[in-house]
């Protein structure tokens, strides 16, 4: 639907608003136009249409809500991080809650920074979905080009806000989806979204985060695929890589409640790969979101009603020892302290014992004795690991087939092993990773994690 809003006493909500603050509407029930207060906000509001269509454009002042009320798509404005000139964007926020929390912004990288009271969001038969300022310049367009005739009516084509935050431009003929803003996303996944991962005949897809707290323009972190190995995610700081998700098995378990546990697993869409997360069946979490926030930090955040506001179910890098090889060569992050610390692998010591008693962990570690190759070698189970990046994938290995491949290469130093019971990559739903030479970015975990097979003359191999 289309709500129409006025200004609060306390704030102006589509003008002045910051993005984290929401002056919710009133709602329409019956043709009875009822006032809505919170604590610290309120608004009249009346309904109209629950769609856009072409000749009856999105104005400042008013939006498009989800069928359920979860969702609403309008104009909103800030002031940035520190600039005295407003800058205006259209983008979708959560409707049912009162502070404003942003999941999708469409003109980020062009907002309007004239006069708003002309600017509108159109569906148009050139371009799709236009945004143009006062002017009548087009500053941010979907380029998806429709045929829509003069004497068209408007029932031709119309862009709705599902009840998953997905803004829909489509068809009404044969229902066909001609755009839509989940194929864009910006620094925010929600349940119901995928984030592509491979890149067959379709590009990677990454979130990036906001350059400010108080900036949707595009920043310097972003979070996705590995381009060369859809198996491992990175938050990246620009090129570099800044912190590594675990690699994946057929799922990942994320979260330290029992009762807000988060999975995240892999599927397929045609041809590609995707990412997906969501909670459990029966789950008390009702709102939950992932973002990549300004900072560089990957959040999982559920709402919390009775407390009116966002609680972190799970975040990425929690800590300093967490971000990428920060133990160095041999050496891993040791999340089951109270405090993270960098430690080395048991059979290791440090490269540099001064400077690792001393808190510089970079030069990593060594074994402590000159490894041999023999064909007695045996493997030394490491449990609860995030384990190393630079892996060799080997396909189609069970895991007996796994080991023998690790042991009978002298240059193979450990391997890992999972069956991707729920997800197959190019047909093969085996998991076997060697690590052939030094590893670097590895952490041990309260939870989840799983085994790393470390060669050694000590112990014979542990079954999976």
């Amino acid at each position: 639907m289309i709500l129409q809003a006025s200004n609060c006493k306390q704030q102006r909500i589509y003008q002045e608003l910051m993005p984290m603050q929401l002056c919710h509407p009133c709602l329409a029930v019956y043709g009875i136009l009822l006032l809505l207060c919170w604590p610290f906000a309120c608004a009249h509001a009346y309904a109209s249409q629950s769609r856009l269509v072409p000749g009856k454009p999105l104005s400042p002042g008013s939006v498009v809500v989800s069928q359920d009320g979860v969702f609403a798509l309008g104009f909103f404005s800030t002031d940035g991080d520190g600039e005295k000139r407003q800058r205006h964007y259209v983008g979708i926020w959560y409707n049912s809650i009162p502070e404003r929390t942003v999941v999708w912004v469409s003109n980020r990288a062009a907002p309007i920074t004239t006069n708003l009271s002309s600017a509108n969001l159109a569906v148009t038969s050139s371009s799709g979905i236009v945004l143009s300022d006062s002017d009548g310049r087009a500053v941010w367009t979907t380029n998806k080009s429709i045929s829509i005739s003069a004497s068209a009516s408007a029932s031709t084509v119309e862009a709705v806000l599902d009840n998953t935050d997905n803004f829909i431009l489509r068809s009404l003929a044969d229902s066909a989806i001609l755009w839509q803003s989940f194929d864009h996303p910006t620094d925010t996944l929600l349940p119901g979204m995928n984030l592509r991962l491979s890149h067959k005949t379709l590009p990677l897809q990454h979130l990036v985060s906001w350059k400010g707290q108080q900036d949707p323009s595009p920043g310097e972190f972003s979070y996705g695929a590995d381009p060369s190995n859809l198996l491992r995610c990175f938050a990246w700081n620009g090129s570099r890589p800044h912190r590594r998700s675990p690699v994946w098995t057929s799922h990942l378990y994320m979260g330290g409640f029992n009762e807000s546990a988060i999975y995240m697993a892999l599927h397929h869409a045609g041809d590609e790969v995707y990412m997906s997360f969501g909670m459990p069946a029966g789950s008390f979490v009702q709102l939950v979101r992932l973002e990549i926030d300004y900072s560089g930090k990957v959040n999982i955040l559920s709402w919390q009603s009775n407390m009116s506001a966002w609680r972190a179910l799970y975040a990425e890098p929690q800590h300093e020892c967490n971000t990428y090889g920060y133990c160095g060569p041999y050496g891993y992050c040791d999340n089951t302290q109270i405090v993270p610390v960098c430690k080395c692998l048991d059979g290791f010591e440090p490269r540099d014992a001064k400077g690792w008693i001393s808190g510089s962990f970079s030069q990593g570690c060594r074994p402590k004795e000159v490894p041999r190759c023999t064909h007695g070698d045996s493997f030394l189970a490491f449990p609860g690991m995030k384990v190393p990046d630079k892996f060799l994938r080997v396909p189609s290995r069970s895991f007996d087939e796994c080991t023998e491949e690790c042991r009978s290469n002298c240059s193979c130093v450990a391997y890992a092993y999972s069956k991707m019971s729920n997800i197959d990559i190019d047909g093969d739903d085996t998991r076997c990773l060697l690590w052939i030479g030094d590893f670097i970015d590895m952490e041990n975990n309260h939870q989840g994690g799983e085994n790393l097979y470390v060669r050694t003359k000590r112990l014979p191999p542990h079954p999976p």
